[in-house]
Protein backbone atom coordinates (compact mmCIF):
# COMPACT_ATOMS: atom_id res chain seq x y z
CA UNK A 1 0.00 0.00 0.00
CA UNK A 2 1.54 3.65 -1.01
CA UNK A 3 1.39 6.12 1.57
CA UNK A 4 -1.15 7.98 -0.14
CA UNK A 5 -3.25 5.41 -0.50
CA UNK A 6 -2.54 4.85 3.57
CA UNK A 7 -3.35 8.76 4.26
CA UNK A 8 -6.67 8.39 2.50
CA UNK A 9 -7.52 5.11 4.10
CA UNK A 10 -7.25 6.86 7.31
CA UNK A 11 -8.65 9.72 6.70
CA UNK A 12 -11.73 7.76 5.74
CA UNK A 13 -11.47 5.74 8.68
CA UNK A 14 -11.51 9.12 10.70
CA UNK A 15 -14.47 10.70 8.82
CA UNK A 16 -16.65 7.11 9.27
CA UNK A 17 -16.17 7.47 12.92
CA UNK A 18 -16.41 11.36 13.18
CA UNK A 19 -20.06 10.50 11.68
CA UNK A 20 -20.50 8.00 13.74
CA UNK A 21 -20.00 10.04 16.80
CA UNK A 22 -21.96 13.26 15.69
CA UNK A 23 -25.06 10.27 14.64
CA UNK A 24 -24.45 8.74 18.14
CA UNK A 25 -25.18 11.99 20.26
CA UNK A 26 -27.83 13.82 17.51
CA UNK A 27 -25.83 16.67 18.30
CA UNK A 28 -28.71 18.98 16.11
CA UNK A 29 -30.17 18.24 19.44
CA UNK A 30 -28.62 21.05 20.24
CA UNK A 31 -31.56 22.71 19.34
CA UNK A 32 -33.13 22.49 22.34
CA UNK A 33 -30.91 23.79 24.88
CA UNK A 34 -28.41 26.14 23.27
CA UNK A 35 -31.02 28.86 22.09
CA UNK A 36 -31.79 29.08 26.02
CA UNK A 37 -27.92 29.49 27.04
CA UNK A 38 -28.12 32.49 24.58
CA UNK A 39 -31.45 33.60 25.85
CA UNK A 40 -30.15 33.82 29.50
CA UNK A 41 -27.22 35.29 28.47
CA UNK A 42 -29.08 37.72 26.61
CA UNK A 43 -31.63 38.56 30.02
CA UNK A 44 -28.33 38.30 32.28
CA UNK A 45 -26.54 41.24 29.96
CA UNK A 46 -29.16 43.23 29.10
CA UNK A 47 -29.29 42.44 25.22
CA UNK A 48 -25.61 42.58 25.07
CA UNK A 49 -23.63 39.68 26.27
CA UNK A 50 -20.79 40.06 23.66
CA UNK A 51 -19.55 37.40 20.90
CA UNK A 52 -16.29 36.53 22.94
CA UNK A 53 -18.78 35.24 25.39
CA UNK A 54 -21.52 34.07 22.88
CA UNK A 55 -18.85 31.62 21.53
CA UNK A 56 -17.83 30.05 24.44
CA UNK A 57 -20.66 29.67 26.16
CA UNK A 58 -21.48 27.49 22.20
CA UNK A 59 -18.53 25.75 22.90
CA UNK A 60 -19.01 24.51 26.63
CA UNK A 61 -22.62 23.48 26.06
CA UNK A 62 -21.56 21.76 22.98
CA UNK A 63 -19.59 19.59 25.02
CA UNK A 64 -21.38 19.08 27.83
CA UNK A 65 -24.61 17.73 25.56
CA UNK A 66 -22.44 15.69 23.19
CA UNK A 67 -20.68 13.89 26.48
CA UNK A 68 -23.73 14.01 28.07
CA UNK A 69 -26.03 12.04 25.27
CA UNK A 70 -22.77 9.75 24.86
CA UNK A 71 -22.86 8.78 28.34
CA UNK A 72 -26.50 8.24 28.50
CA UNK A 73 -26.20 5.72 25.24
CA UNK A 74 -23.05 4.12 27.00
CA UNK A 75 -25.14 3.75 29.94
CA UNK A 76 -28.40 2.01 28.36
CA UNK A 77 -26.29 0.81 25.64
CA UNK A 78 -27.66 -3.36 27.05
CA UNK A 79 -31.06 -2.13 26.44
CA UNK A 80 -30.58 -0.20 23.29
CA UNK A 81 -29.16 -3.20 21.53
CA UNK A 82 -32.42 -4.75 22.51
CA UNK A 83 -34.76 -2.16 21.66
CA UNK A 84 -36.48 -1.92 18.34
CA UNK A 85 -36.14 1.76 17.80
CA UNK A 86 -32.54 1.95 18.14
CA UNK A 87 -30.97 -1.23 16.21
CA UNK A 88 -29.24 1.55 13.95
CA UNK A 89 -27.34 3.42 16.84
CA UNK A 90 -24.28 3.69 16.53
CA UNK A 91 -23.20 1.59 19.42
CA UNK A 92 -25.96 -0.97 18.26
CA UNK A 93 -24.81 -1.49 14.72
CA UNK A 94 -21.15 -1.45 16.02
CA UNK A 95 -19.97 1.10 13.94
CA UNK A 96 -18.76 2.81 17.89
CA UNK A 97 -17.46 0.47 20.44
CA UNK A 98 -17.37 1.58 23.63
CA UNK A 99 -13.83 2.54 24.32
CA UNK A 100 -14.49 4.84 20.74
CA UNK A 101 -17.27 6.60 23.47
CA UNK A 102 -15.28 6.77 26.76
CA UNK A 103 -12.76 8.72 24.35
CA UNK A 104 -15.29 10.83 22.97
CA UNK A 105 -16.86 11.56 26.34
CA UNK A 106 -13.28 12.56 27.61
CA UNK A 107 -12.48 14.85 24.36
CA UNK A 108 -16.16 16.63 25.35
CA UNK A 109 -15.24 17.14 29.21
CA UNK A 110 -11.94 18.79 28.35
CA UNK A 111 -13.69 21.14 25.64
CA UNK A 112 -16.65 21.83 28.62
CA UNK A 113 -13.82 22.69 31.14
CA UNK A 114 -11.06 24.71 28.61
CA UNK A 115 -14.47 26.58 27.82
CA UNK A 116 -15.82 27.04 31.22
CA UNK A 117 -12.36 28.27 32.20
CA UNK A 118 -12.21 31.37 29.77
CA UNK A 119 -15.54 32.55 31.30
CA UNK A 120 -16.17 34.09 34.66
CA UNK A 121 -14.66 32.32 37.73
CA UNK A 122 -17.78 31.39 38.85
CA UNK A 123 -18.69 29.43 35.72
CA UNK A 124 -15.72 26.83 36.25
CA UNK A 125 -16.76 26.66 40.12
CA UNK A 126 -20.61 25.60 39.58
CA UNK A 127 -19.70 23.21 36.57
CA UNK A 128 -19.98 20.07 38.97
CA UNK A 129 -23.71 21.06 39.78
CA UNK A 130 -24.38 22.45 36.37
CA UNK A 131 -23.04 18.65 35.15
CA UNK A 132 -24.55 16.50 37.71
CA UNK A 133 -28.11 15.94 36.79
CA UNK A 134 -26.56 15.24 33.06
CA UNK A 135 -24.64 12.47 34.63
CA UNK A 136 -27.22 11.10 36.74
CA UNK A 137 -30.10 11.34 34.24
CA UNK A 138 -29.76 7.73 32.59
CA UNK A 139 -29.83 5.77 36.22
CA UNK A 140 -32.83 7.44 37.09
CA UNK A 141 -34.68 5.61 34.53
CA UNK A 142 -33.96 2.72 36.50
CA UNK A 143 -35.45 4.44 39.97
CA UNK A 144 -38.45 6.19 39.33
CA UNK A 145 -40.97 8.22 37.01
CA UNK A 146 -39.55 11.26 37.88
CA UNK A 147 -36.69 10.18 35.45
CA UNK A 148 -38.40 13.81 33.01
CA UNK A 149 -37.69 16.14 36.16
CA UNK A 150 -34.20 15.17 36.09
CA UNK A 151 -33.66 15.51 32.56
CA UNK A 152 -35.65 18.95 32.59
CA UNK A 153 -33.55 20.39 35.59
CA UNK A 154 -30.11 19.34 33.32
CA UNK A 155 -32.05 21.16 30.34
CA UNK A 156 -32.33 24.11 32.84
CA UNK A 157 -28.44 24.18 33.25
CA UNK A 158 -28.18 25.53 29.94
CA UNK A 159 -30.10 29.03 30.86
CA UNK A 160 -28.65 29.15 33.64
CA UNK A 161 -25.33 28.71 32.27
CA UNK A 162 -25.90 31.43 30.11
CA UNK A 163 -27.22 33.73 32.70
CA UNK A 164 -23.89 33.26 34.72
CA UNK A 165 -21.06 33.27 32.25
CA UNK A 166 -23.14 36.58 31.27
CA UNK A 167 -22.91 38.21 34.53
CA UNK A 168 -26.27 37.64 35.78
CA UNK A 169 -26.44 36.93 39.49
CA UNK A 170 -28.30 34.05 40.74
CA UNK A 171 -31.80 35.47 41.64
CA UNK A 172 -35.43 35.07 41.17
CA UNK A 173 -35.16 36.06 37.59
CA UNK A 174 -32.58 33.41 37.09
CA UNK A 175 -34.54 30.68 39.02
CA UNK A 176 -37.95 31.52 36.82
CA UNK A 177 -36.28 30.91 33.51
CA UNK A 178 -34.63 27.60 34.33
CA UNK A 179 -38.14 26.54 35.78
CA UNK A 180 -39.57 27.60 32.50
CA UNK A 181 -37.15 25.66 30.18
CA UNK A 182 -37.37 22.87 33.04
CA UNK A 183 -40.94 22.65 32.71
CA UNK A 184 -40.81 22.21 28.86
CA UNK A 185 -38.33 19.74 28.21
CA UNK A 186 -39.66 17.53 31.17
CA UNK A 187 -43.42 17.80 29.70
CA UNK A 188 -42.25 17.16 26.39
CA UNK A 189 -40.25 14.17 27.32
CA UNK A 190 -43.49 12.40 28.98
CA UNK A 191 -45.18 12.69 25.87
CA UNK A 192 -42.45 11.07 24.01
CA UNK A 193 -41.47 8.65 26.58
CA UNK A 194 -44.95 7.24 26.35
CA UNK A 195 -44.17 5.12 22.87
CA UNK A 196 -41.54 3.00 25.24
CA UNK A 197 -44.39 2.01 27.50
CA UNK A 198 -44.43 -1.55 26.66
CA UNK A 199 -40.47 -1.62 26.47
CA UNK A 200 -40.10 -0.35 29.83
CA UNK A 201 -42.30 -2.29 31.83
CA UNK A 202 -40.41 -5.71 30.14
CA UNK A 203 -37.07 -4.23 31.16
CA UNK A 204 -38.51 -2.81 34.60
CA UNK A 205 -37.81 0.75 33.87
CA UNK A 206 -39.65 3.57 34.76
CA UNK A 207 -41.45 6.72 33.17
CA UNK A 208 -44.50 8.54 33.89
CA UNK A 209 -46.03 6.50 31.58
CA UNK A 210 -45.72 3.07 33.16
CA UNK A 211 -46.80 4.95 36.33
CA UNK A 212 -49.68 6.18 35.72
CA UNK A 213 -51.03 5.47 32.32
CA UNK A 214 -50.53 7.38 28.64
CA UNK A 215 -53.84 9.15 28.76
CA UNK A 216 -52.51 10.47 32.18
CA UNK A 217 -49.06 11.03 31.19
CA UNK A 218 -50.52 13.07 28.10
CA UNK A 219 -52.27 15.29 30.87
CA UNK A 220 -49.60 15.90 32.91
CA UNK A 221 -47.35 16.40 30.27
CA UNK A 222 -50.19 19.42 29.22
CA UNK A 223 -50.48 20.98 32.54
CA UNK A 224 -46.04 20.92 32.84
CA UNK A 225 -46.26 22.86 29.01
CA UNK A 226 -48.68 25.23 30.52
CA UNK A 227 -46.90 26.07 33.69
CA UNK A 228 -43.93 26.65 31.37
CA UNK A 229 -45.28 29.28 29.08
CA UNK A 230 -47.18 30.79 32.47
CA UNK A 231 -43.44 30.91 34.03
CA UNK A 232 -42.12 32.47 30.62
CA UNK A 233 -44.91 35.09 30.85
CA UNK A 234 -44.07 35.57 34.66
CA UNK A 235 -40.51 36.14 33.55
CA UNK A 236 -41.46 38.87 31.02
CA UNK A 237 -43.37 40.59 33.19
CA UNK A 238 -41.01 40.82 36.04
CA UNK A 239 -37.96 41.92 33.62
CA UNK A 240 -40.16 44.44 32.18
CA UNK A 241 -39.42 42.94 28.62
CA UNK A 242 -41.75 44.63 25.81
CA UNK A 243 -44.02 42.90 23.96
CA UNK A 244 -41.75 41.60 21.02
CA UNK A 245 -40.59 39.13 24.11
CA UNK A 246 -44.54 37.83 24.66
CA UNK A 247 -45.18 37.06 20.66
CA UNK A 248 -42.30 34.88 21.37
CA UNK A 249 -44.01 33.27 24.05
CA UNK A 250 -47.41 33.35 21.57
CA UNK A 251 -45.59 31.25 19.02
CA UNK A 252 -44.04 28.92 21.44
CA UNK A 253 -47.21 28.16 23.23
CA UNK A 254 -48.96 27.77 19.43
CA UNK A 255 -46.37 25.27 18.90
CA UNK A 256 -46.89 23.43 21.74
CA UNK A 257 -50.72 23.54 21.48
CA UNK A 258 -50.72 21.97 17.88
CA UNK A 259 -48.42 19.24 19.02
CA UNK A 260 -50.75 18.17 21.80
CA UNK A 261 -53.35 18.52 19.43
CA UNK A 262 -52.19 15.37 16.87
CA UNK A 263 -50.47 13.62 20.01
CA UNK A 264 -52.46 10.20 20.05
CA UNK A 265 -51.56 7.71 22.68
CA UNK A 266 -53.67 4.85 20.75
CA UNK A 267 -51.74 5.79 17.12
CA UNK A 268 -47.96 6.57 17.20
CA UNK A 269 -47.68 7.27 13.33
CA UNK A 270 -47.81 11.29 14.61
CA UNK A 271 -44.49 11.04 16.84
CA UNK A 272 -41.82 11.20 14.19
CA UNK A 273 -38.42 13.06 14.02
CA UNK A 274 -40.36 15.69 12.32
CA UNK A 275 -42.46 16.00 15.43
CA UNK A 276 -39.71 15.63 17.95
CA UNK A 277 -37.74 18.94 16.07
CA UNK A 278 -40.52 20.86 15.52
CA UNK A 279 -40.63 21.57 19.58
CA UNK A 280 -37.22 23.11 18.14
CA UNK A 281 -39.41 26.07 17.56
CA UNK A 282 -40.17 26.64 20.93
CA UNK A 283 -36.38 27.48 21.65
CA UNK A 284 -35.85 29.48 18.09
CA UNK A 285 -39.02 31.17 18.42
CA UNK A 286 -38.19 32.61 22.31
CA UNK A 287 -34.77 33.27 21.83
CA UNK A 288 -35.40 35.21 18.07
CA UNK A 289 -37.91 37.56 19.86
CA UNK A 290 -36.25 38.04 23.17
CA UNK A 291 -33.12 39.10 21.32
CA UNK A 292 -35.19 41.61 19.33
CA UNK A 293 -36.68 43.16 21.69
CA UNK A 294 -33.79 44.12 23.22
CA UNK A 295 -32.68 46.12 19.38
Amino acid sequence: MSLRSGRILALTKINRLLRAHIKNVAIHHTIFDLPFAYVGAILASGGDPGWKVLIWITLALTGARCAALAIDNLVDFKYDKVHPRFTKRPMVTGDLSKRDAVVFIAVCAVIMVYSAVQLPDICLKLLPVAAFPSVIYPFMKRITCLCHAVLGVAIAMAPAGGWIAAGGSIDWNLILLCSAVGLWIGSFDVIYGVQDIEFDISQGLHSMAVSVGAVNAFRLAAIGHAMSIGTFIWLGIRMGLNYLYFIGIAVAACTLIYQHRIADYRDFSWLTQKYFMRNGIVSIAILIFTFTSFL
